[in-house]
């Protein structure tokens, strides 16, 4: 199957709305950037078997119910173009936030990270579609995949809630310190995206900045078939 990416529209994003949802929220939710028939073209590529590196079954690791697959170099299309085009506005609120920590900055191209993440022997593209199915759910997690852990991912839901599945809510669960976990849920609609920390973020106190952690997941799917998109910015070891 081939895609084309005409008419993506990135640049219409309001990046400084979606940066301080980022900052006082955690998490920030996009308008619409596929259509429904982008997003039926990369759900048909889960069963492309030869698009894949790599398959995880997740009841094998205790992970929840439910599979996914990481692509192969090179990668779709319209996968390496979001992935491409997204990278610099993240990397923009990627290295305020490490200046507000005191951290080393990212590279302002996706080019830049991917040549930093081989120096760190993290060479395996790391973007990949799940799959849940009926009482399928992931566990709360954290995608690090080697020392160089770029700190922000999208992810595009694929499937139309409450039409195609039912259930299956994105789960964020923020650890401040010293004080019980916020939890947030969302619930995208087809071609949405949202934006959350990959480990942490930083957040104001009264004493300046500090690191708050996150783990994301997915509530139980309770019909149907759920998929998304996952676009994470760091290469695996």
């Amino acid at each position: 199957m081939t895609t084309t990416t005409a008419a993506l529209d990135l640049d219409t994003l309001d990046w400084p709305r979606l940066s301080d949802r980022l900052n006082t929220d955690g998490v920030a939710l996009t308008p619409p950037l596929l259509e429904p028939h982008r997003c039926d073209e990369i759900t048909a590529m889960f069963d492309e078997h030869d698009r894949f590196r790599s398959t995880v079954q997740m009841a094998r690791h205790s992970f929840g119910e439910g599979s996914y697959r990481y692509f192969t170099d090179p990668l779709p299309e319209l996968v390496q173009t979001l992935r491409t085009e997204l990278y610099p506005p993240l990397a923009r609120i990627a290295n305020d936030w490490a200046t507000r920590l005191g951290e080393d900055t990212w590279p302002d191209t996706l080019d830049g990270l991917l040549a930093a993440c081989a120096e760190q022997g993290q060479t395996k593209p790391t973007p990949l579609v799940l799959r849940y199915g009926e009482s399928g759910y992931n566990c709360l997690h954290q995608d690090v995949y080697g020392d160089l852990t770029f700190p922000l991912q999208f992810l595009v839901m694929l499937s139309r809630p409450d039409v195609d599945f039912t259930g299956g809510e994105s789960v964020f669960v923020e650890q401040r310190p010293r004080q019980q976990s916020r939890p947030i849920v969302l619930r995208p609609g087809q071609g949405q995206a949202v934006i959350f920390p990959v480990r942490n973020r930083p957040r104001r106190g009264t004493r300046g900045d500090h690191r708050v952690q996150m783990r994301h997941g997915v509530s139980a799917v309770h019909s149907g078939n759920r998929h998304v998109l996952g676009i994470i910015f760091h290469n695996a070891r």
